[in-house]
């Protein structure tokens, strides 16, 4: 058998790096920046006024109350603007250039707001509400760094900075496919041995989730020709082709037999659950197998597939966070098998470590008992049983 973490670096080889694209950055919310972004502009780009109120020289407002004539009007947008003259002040509003010879506002509140000439009650120290050129962004500095996961404020900040596009790691294109002659599509009715399809559902929410682009194939049945006729010619127009089911030992497993010999691998890893799995090309396409029991599904997505599909759209923090708890009750698992268990941690107040207990069984067929947890509980390979009280390595969900 092959280690989780063996395989998931494999997986991880097989997705490789998204192409880069250029999108307009009002859509490139929640992509990676594949590269810097240089500031073409200084920000602020001009010494400009920090508040509504009056440009003046601060010498000149050193004993207050003193009245000034009012020698300009400065708005938001001005792009021309006389030097101040000692002596006067100039009416200025939030946003609107500094003038030449000016090294003080003062705030409206603190005047009689005259248009021609204006009263100041309160002194302004050199400096006083005014935004310096460059203090934020230095003109020719890098704005933004390659591998930000970039969010509203980043955008504003490249929009800011004078982009209109940004280069970005285009997000991965899924064709995810269900197998199992069993599966049934609701709302139709089931028949005795069949079950409803709910694989596809879950992984394509997940990977939506991610940012991926997701086409959807329900329930192909256990037949050969049938999923090659349908799944083949989709390949050309996708990224990655992830399957469930179909890849055990049985005798009507339709991926398997399809895909051997087709450029993918079939092999057991050394988890519970999960451990048949697949992965390679298929006619050039990255291709992941995994089984077709839902909890397998899930776990298999957050072991190795989760992280490989992150990675591939630039991301470099692809891991959920860790940390220690101390078991409520006893545990055991396989020898030699990762165990992955469902279930529930709380912090305890005051302490590094929180408290976990599972939810539900070991069984990869426990769906319910995933919509109850918050993590998974992780017991390594050498560890065979486990004692209420020790402590484990929990993976939050």
């Amino acid at each position: 058998m092959i280690s989780v973490d063996a395989y998931r670096e494999t997986v991880t080889e097989l997705l490789g790096r998204a192409p880069v694209r250029t999108v307009p950055v009002a859509e490139a919310a929640g992509l990676v920046l594949a590269r810097d972004v240089l500031a073409d502009v200084a920000l602020p780009p001009f010494d400009n006024s920090a508040m509504d109120g009056y440009a003046v020289r601060a010498a000149d407002v050193a004993e207050v109350p003193v009245t000034l004539p009012v020698a300009d009007d400065i708005p938001a947008g001005r792009v021309e603007v006389n030097p101040l003259e000692s002596g006067t002040a100039q009416r200025i509003m939030t946003g609107a250039p500094l003038p030449p010879g000016a090294d003080a506002i003062v705030m409206v509140e603190d005047t009689d707001r005259g248009t021609s000439e204006v009263q100041i009650s309160r002194a302004a120290a050199v400096g006083s509400h005014i935004r310096r050129i460059g203090e934020d962004v230095t003109k020719g500095t890098t704005a933004l760094h390659a591998g930000t996961v970039l969010s509203h404020a980043h955008l504003g900040l490249a929009a800011a900075v004078g982009l209109a596009e940004l280069e970005v790691f285009r997000p991965l294109s899924v064709l995810v496919v269900s197998t199992g002659t069993e599966l049934v599509e609701a709302p139709n009715p089931l028949q005795h041995g069949q079950i409803y399809e709910s694989n596809s559902v879950m992984l394509a929410a997940a990977l939506r989730g991610l940012g991926c682009q997701v086409e959807v194939v329900r329930s192909v049945v256990d037949d050969v020709e049938e999923f090659r006729k349908i799944i083949e010619p989709r390949l050309e127009s996708v990224d990655l082709l992830i399957t469930s089911g179909g890849v055990s030992a049985g005798a009507y497993e339709v991926v398997k037999d399809a895909l051997t010999g087709q450029g993918v691998e079939f092999q057991k890893i050394a988890m519970q659950p999960g451990g048949p799995q697949g992965c390679g090309r298929w006619n050039g396409v990255p291709v992941v197998t995994l089984p077709g029991n839902p909890v397998s599904v899930l776990v298999s997505f957050e072991a190795f597939l989760r992280p490989a599909v992150l990675s591939a759209m630039g991301h470099s923090d692809v891991d959920r966070l860790r940390v220690r708890a101390r078991l409520t009750e006893d545990m055991t698992s396989p020898a030699g098998r990762r165990q992955f268990r469902r279930g529930f941690y709380t912090p305890v107040l005051g302490e590094v470590t929180g408290v976990v207990g599972p939810r539900g069984g070991p069984g990869s067929h426990l769906l319910a008992a995933f919509t109850q947890a918050n993590c998974l509980i992780v017991l390594p390979e050498e560890v065979s049983a486990a004692s209420e009280g020790d402590e484990v390595e929990v993976l939050l969900l």
